[in-house]
């Protein structure tokens, strides 16, 4: 057999490829599989958090922020710890990116604050004196849909492994449970109830009262999502 392939390259060119790649399938699936699970500390999004995603989404925000610190010293001094394909699990569509504009935001939950992002996001150059970002202004009067976001939840919860309402390890030790409310108003609940503790450490009186109101403006959502971000 060996001697007959020796004499035929393309058929010894067809019998190593699919040799390579048989023992690549046997490496590479069996750890693919295992990484691609959520990691210890990965939490699914909760309904204020995925309306502030939604808010991300639709501003572009994505299109110069990337949300993948890659395994090089100069992006992990800068950025954190590199990216791992477990703390994506949660994740429909991934925001990986592949331009930056703006810095990666991968772990912007670990550094920036409530406090910092409502000042940017109202006057980004005073913030960061040579930054190219607009303003985004109207996000303290636009209110958060807040149903489309709980509809992402029923719809993941039902077709996915989503431990909503489940206890989830976190790398301290403790657990998380994320809620999910049974109904739409009870999804409206949680969202003020979270929206409450954000708008607490926020200065616009505008938020506050809208909060107050009932009303969740799409900053305070926002800031939900990328204090999440670790």
């Amino acid at each position: 057999m060996f001697h007959w392939l020796e004499k035929h390259p393309f058929f010894f060119a067809v019998a190593v490829f699919v040799m390579i790649a048989f023992a690549g399938l046997v490496e590479i699936l069996p750890n693919f599989a295992q990484a691609s699970r959520p990691l210890i500390g990965t939490a699914p999004y909760s309904t204020l958090e995925l309306a502030g995603r939604h808010v991300y989404i639709k501003n572009s925000c994505n299109a110069c922020h990337s949300q993948l610190i890659r395994p090089f010293k100069s992006e992990t001094d800068r950025y954190g710890h590199y990216s791992r394909s477990g703390e994506y699990a949660y994740d429909r569509p991934f925001l990986w990116g592949s331009k930056r504009t703006g810095p990666d935001l991968m772990r912007v939950g670990n550094y920036r604050t409530t406090d910092w992002h409502e000042n940017h996001m109202k006057a980004p150059s005073k913030i960061v004196l040579d930054s190219i970002m607009p303003a985004f202004t109207w996000m303290f009067t636009n209110l958060a849909d807040i149903n489309t976001a709980y509809a992402e939840q029923l719809t993941v919860a039902q077709f996915f492994t989503v431990p909503y309402n489940q206890p989830v390890p976190m790398k301290d030790g403790s657990t998380k449970v994320v809620k999910m409310g049974a109904t739409l108003a009870d999804a409206n609940a949680l969202a003020l109830a979270e929206a409450k503790v954000v708008a607490a450490d926020m200065k616009d009186q505008n938020v506050k009262d809208a909060i107050a109101r009932g009303e969740i403006p799409e900053i305070v959502a926002l800031i939900a999502y990328l204090n999440s971000l670790k």
